[in-house]
């Protein structure tokens, strides 16, 4: 089986479908700050965990040139009001052009909000992210789901969702037996898994079936493998045509040995 080629069929099979945005593209709008003194990743449990997640969203969703992956930006959410501001670690955009990059992301410019929000807690956000937070993204924003995940492996797992319910209640989501929460607005499971190696708890996105969502480095080892695999099999097809050819040679020369032994019998 064709691991990627498998996976790219899957891909288009699970991804969502949504209207357009009304709105347009915006890089910046004079007088809205986008940038703070904070820096991009609370620590570096948190840069490991942003920059792999980032990398498995925008290749999953890269097919699709209307969704928008934001990192670390602020989101202006009231026209005319630079207080009503949030800067996720991870959001999505539905609706709305890839490109080109956005210093902030205005909502009622792009004529859309993020469908799914994702924060990574730290000691400093922690308490602000399960509180506060919910209900400005779900209330205020309209994001239609709010995950928060710890990557600090020293620190107690804390894995949580919320999204609004078909009475416009905000509902905190249910695990399944593993832990995982499923999103319906982006349509994938969401797992976190210890990394030994970096000690982080890594949140990771997977398909409806299970199917994990790679990052680069992964699918570049993947390719090596199938690039290793397919070559072993040409080998093996090149081995047993070769074994082939000299069997059939080895039968001819028989029969013509054959052959030529009958016509040296006498004649009865």
């Amino acid at each position: 089986m064709n691991i990627l080629k498998d996976f790219e069929f899957k891909q288009r099979k699970y991804m969502p479908v949504f209207p357009k945005a009304n709105g347009k593209p915006t890089i910046y709008i004079e007088g809205y700050p986008c940038e703070d003194d904070e820096p991009m990743a609370a620590t570096g449990f948190h840069g490991v965990q942003i920059n792999t997640f980032y990398d498995q969203l925008s290749r999953y969703f890269a097919i699709n040139e209307q969704i928008y992956i934001g990192v670390d930006s602020f989101i202006y959410y009231c026209e005319g009001d630079i207080t009503k501001s949030v800067a996720p670690d991870v959001y999505v955009v539905f609706g709305v052009a890839k490109g080109p990059e956005r210093r902030s992301f205005y909502t009622w410019a792009e004529g859309a909000a993020p469908v799914a929000v994702f924060e990574f807690l730290s000691d400093s956000t922690a308490h602000q992210d399960r509180n506060e937070k919910v209900g400005v993204y779900l209330n205020d924003i309209d994001v239609q789901e709010y995950f928060i995940h710890r990557p600090e492996m020293e620190k107690p797992a804390e894995f949580r969702g919320w999204r609004r319910s078909p009475s416009d209640n905000i509902v905190e989501m249910e695990p399944d037996a593993e832990g995982g929460l499923f999103s319906e607005a982006l349509n994938l499971w969401f797992r976190w898994k210890e990394d030994q190696t970096t000690h982080v708890r890594l949140l990771r996105p997977y398909l409806p079936d299970g199917t994990p969502i790679t990052t680069s480095m992964e699918e570049k080892h993947l390719r090596e493998q199938e690039k290793h695999l397919r070559m072993e099999a040409e080998a093996r097809a090149e081995e047993a045509e070769r074994i082939a050819k000299e069997e059939a040679e080895r039968r001819q020369a028989l029969e013509a040995e054959l052959e030529n032994l009958r016509a040296q019998l006498p004649n009865r």
